[in-house]
C-alpha cells in the first residue's frame, strides 16, 4: 500500500535524478482571487511534467529480470516521455503506446528520448489495451501511468517538497486524471498535516474520478475530447480511488474555455507555459470554484507540454475575447480609392490591420460592391467601441465576425 513511509523512500530513491521544482509566489493570482497563491512549477521538469517522479520510482524498484525484458506503457504523452527518458538513461528498452490523437510535440519528444512509439487507438483506453496485448504477447514489463503503488508513491514526493517549501500551506489544488498524482500528493500532505485541504480539478468533459466517488467504484465514461489531454482518462484507478476517498477533500470541474483562459493568463502574466491539465487548477481558482479567502494556496502546474498549434489558437481566441483582436466584414463600393478611404479611418484610430480578404460574390454583396474582411489588433474593448463608432459615423455598412 501507499504510505507516508513509502513516499519518503521514493524520495530517497529518485532524489538525485528529479528536479526540485520551484514553488513561486504569484502576485497576479493572489490579487485576482483574494488569497496568497503559489505556483508549483512541475512544467520545468526535464520532460515537462511531474510524471518523472512516479515513472522513475517504478523503474528503480524493478528487478534486473523485469528490466531485461524491456518496458511497455500507454500514455497520452507526459508519462510516455518520462518513461522514455529515464528508461533510456538506464539502458532499458521501452515501448510506448500512444493514442493517434496525441499532440505531435509529445510524440516527437517521446521518440527523441529513445523509446519505440506505437500510435494506436482513438484515446488512452484503446492505446492501453494495445499495450497490455503487447505486454502479454512479448513478455514485457508494464509500467502503469497512474494505477501502481510505486508510481503513486513517486508522485507523492511532490507533497514532501511542498511541505518544505511552504511549511504553513493551507490548501493544495491539483488536476486529476486517473488519480496517481493526487493520491500520492494527498497521502504525503494529510499524513503529515491533516488540516491541509486537498482539492482535485477535472475537466467537465471527463470527470471520471468524481463519477467514481459518486458511484463508490470506478465507472467508464463516454469518449470525449478535451484541451486537457493529460487528464483525459475515462476510468479512475482501482488503487487510486480508495486513496482519493480517504485523503481528498473535494473535486471540482472546469470547462474548456476556462482552461484556455487560464493557459493564456499564465503565459501572459506569469510567463509560464502550461498545458491544459497544468492550467486546470488555476482555472478553478480564477472561476472561484474553490471556496476560500485569505488562505495560503498552492496550485500545481503539473505540465507544460502544450502543442504550439493549440497554443496559437488559444492566444488568438483569448485576444479576441479581450477585444484585442477583432474581425469585421465591411461592405465597400468597388472603385479605386474606396479601400484607401477606409484604411484612413482605421489609421486615424490606430487599429493595426493584420489580415484582409476580399469577396465580390458571396455575403450578399451587391453588384458594383465588394466585401472585405479585416482582422485588426486593438487595445481592448474601449478601443473597439471607439473604432466601431467611427465606422458608423462614416456611414460604413459592417458587421462584427465572432
Amino acid at each position: 500500500m501507499v504510505t507516508l513511509q513509502k513516499v519518503k523512500e521514493a524520495r530517497e530513491r529518485i532524489g538525485n535524478s528529479v528536479f526540485v521544482s520551484p514553488c513561486s509566489h504569484s502576485e497576479t493570482f493572489s490579487e485576482l482571487i483574494d488569497n496568497n497563491v503559489f505556483l508549483k512549477l512541475e512544467n520545468l521538469q526535464m520532460t515537462g511534467s511531474y510524471k518523472e517522479r512516479g515513472a522513475l520510482n517504478k523503474i528503480l524498484t524493478l528487478t534486473a529480470e523485469e528490466r531485461e525484458r524491456g518496458l511497455i506503457t500507454a500514455s497520452a504523452g507526459n508519462h510516455a516521455q518520462a518513461v522514455s527518458f529515464h528508461a533510456s538513461k538506464r539502458g532499458i528498452a521501452a515501448q510506448i503506446c500512444m493514442p493517434l490523437t496525441t499532440p505531435l510535440n509529445k510524440v516527437m519528444s517521446t521518440r527523441r528520448y529513445g523509446a519505440d512509439v506505437i500510435l494506436h487507438g482513438a484515446n488512452y483506453d484503446e492505446a492501453c489495451e494495445e499495450a497490455l496485448r503487447r505486454c502479454a504477447q512479448d513478455g514485457l514489463t508494464f509500467v502503469h501511468p497512474f494505477d501502481d503503488h510505486a508510481v503513486i508513491a513517486g508522485q507523492g514526493t511532490l507533497g514532501l517538497e511542498l511541505l518544505e517549501q511552504i511549511p504553513d500551506l493551507e490548501v493544495v489544488i491539483t488536476a486529476i486524471g486517473g488519480g496517481g498524482l493526487i493520491s500520492g500528493l494527498a497521502c504525503a500532505l494529510k499524513e503529515t498535516n491533516p488540516k491541509i485541504r486537498v482539492i482535485g480539478v477535472q475537466t467537465a468533459r471527463l470527470p471520471s474520478m468524481r463519477a467514481a466517488l459518486a458511484a463508490k467504484h470506478p465507472v467508464v465514461l463516454p469518449v470525449s475530447s478535451t484541451l486537457a489531454d493529460g487528464i483525459a482518462v475515462r476510468r479512475a484507478g482501482d488503487l487510486t480511488l480508495p486513496l482519493v476517498q480517504r485523503y481528498v477533500d473535494d473535486i471540482v470541474t472546469v470547462e474548456e474555455e476556462e482552461i484556455a483562459n487560464a493557459i493564456l493568463l499564465l503565459l501572459e502574466r506569469e510567463k509560464t507555459l502550461a498545458e491544459g491539465a497544468g492550467a486546470a487548477p488555476v482555472a478553478a481558482l480564477l472561476q472561484r470554484k474553490v471556496s476560500c479567502i485569505g488562505k495560503k494556496i498552492v496550485a500545481i502546474v503539473s505540465g507544460g507540454n502544450l502543442d504550439v498549434s493549440i497554443l496559437s489558437r488559444i492566444i488568438e481566441r483569448g485576444l479576441a475575447k479581450d477585444g484585442r483582436l477583432i474581425r469585421l466584414r465591411i461592405h465597400l463600393p468597388d472603385y479605386p480609392g474606396a479601400l484607401h478611404r477606409l484604411t484612413g479611418v482605421l489609421a486615424r484610430h490606430r487599429a493595426n490591420i493584420v489580415e484582409t480578404s476580399y469577396d465580390r460574390t458571396y455575403y450578399g454583396v451587391n453588384l458594383g460592391d465588394t466585401a472585405i474582411d479585416l482582422t485588426m489588433e486593438t487595445r481592448g474593448s474601449e478601443h473597439v467601441a471607439e473604432l466601431l463608432a467611427a465606422l458608423e459615423s462614416e456611414k460604413y455598412d459592417f458587421e462584427r465576425i465572432q
